[in-house]
């Protein structure tokens, strides 16, 4: 216990010196350091960290480990302390999480109109129970980022057919959610419009500009990644993550005009979308109307990787 330790201290401390207590792997602590670590490992006692959080928590907001060893020294055949060795000690109690912000172009309601929406689950639990948040889930010790978000993407909303993911920002702010610090690994997902993945009954996909109420700093980052996409429309081949295999220059005017958030000029866009060589045309068209006319012709982006194609090109609102 704590109290043997001092007892034996006291009486066989060398009247010259500090008491031998290696911290490894290097470094050495005083005693007093090492009682209070002996009352967070072994329980002993009222120490403040252990009496707020308990053993376990105390022991990792101190960053300490459980791979506790107290070694005697001896010297003449009697003890004159304790070595005091710690193995595997953490860098840090920061926790780390991935979070996905996926859009689409999508049809919503029975009108027709298409918006920009995220995808979004509904939480039912403490912290922030009924509000809306972003899929995701803690970061594995073996898989990178995005990796972490395809995974989790499958296994908890069924969302494969993301055509394009990048990582999008990280958010460190030491509060952004309740208890043990945790930065946020964020990525942008795009799914094509015409996919419609099957959702679990507390998913669901919601306007960007009508977001619900959202969960810690969740709606901060669907913004930024909104606004990723709208930057990289203008100067990259991002268009063809949204949209699908083939489609019409008027189909494609709508969904640049919906994500964009502004009106596109469908003759405008088809040349610059042209002159960058991001547009293939298929050498078929739609089928004819009930009321006749001229069938549309249908194209394709030449690539399905994201491809810088301006970098100092903005797709702005008719003036």
């Amino acid at each position: 216990s704590a109290a043997s330790m001092r007892e034996t201290i006291a009486r066989h401390k060398p009247p010259a010196g500090a008491f031998d207590v290696k911290l490894g792997p290097g470094g050495l602590v005083d005693l007093e350091f090492s009682v209070q670590l002996l009352q967070l490992t072994r329980g002993v006692g009222l120490h403040p960290g252990v009496a707020r959080f308990g053993v376990a928590d105390a022991l990792e907001n101190r960053r300490c480990s459980h791979h506790v060893l107290l070694l005697p020294v001896c010297r003449a055949g009697h003890p004159t302390g304790f070595r005091l060795t710690i193995e595997n000690v953490p860098n840090s109690n920061t926790a780390h999480e991935v979070l996905a912000v996926v859009l689409q172009v999508r049809a919503i309601g029975g009108t027709g109109a298409h918006e920009l929406c995220v995808l979004l689950w509904q939480r039912a639990q403490e912290p922030g129970v009924g509000l809306w948040a972003l899929p995701g889930g803690r970061l594995r010790d073996d898989e990178d980022v995005e990796t972490s978000a395809h995974r989790q993407l499958a296994e908890k909303v069924d969302v494969r057919e993301v055509a394009h993911l990048e990582q999008l920002a990280v958010f460190s702010e030491p509060t952004r959610v309740p208890g043990r610090r945790t930065v946020a690994s964020t990525v942008l997902g795009l799914v094509p419009s015409p996919a419609d993945p099957q959702l679990p009954a507390d998913t669901a996909w919601h306007p960007v500009r009508q977001l619900p109420s959202t969960a810690f700093d969740h709606g901060t980052v669907v913004e930024r990644g909104a606004n990723r996409l709208r930057h990289k429309l203008s100067y990259t081949n991002v268009g063809f993550a949204l949209a699908p295999a083939e489609f019409t220059v008027s189909a494609l005017r709508e969904l640049y005009s919906t994500a964009l958030g502004h009106p596109v000029d469908a003759t405008n866009l088809q040349r610059v979308l042209a002159r960058r060589g991001v547009l293939s045309p298929t050498g078929t068209t739609t089928r004819p109307g009930p009321h006749g006319g001229r069938p549309a012709a249908l194209h394709r982006f030449a690539e399905s990787t994201l491809r810088v194609t301006d970098a100092f090109a903005a797709l702005r609102p008719p003036s």
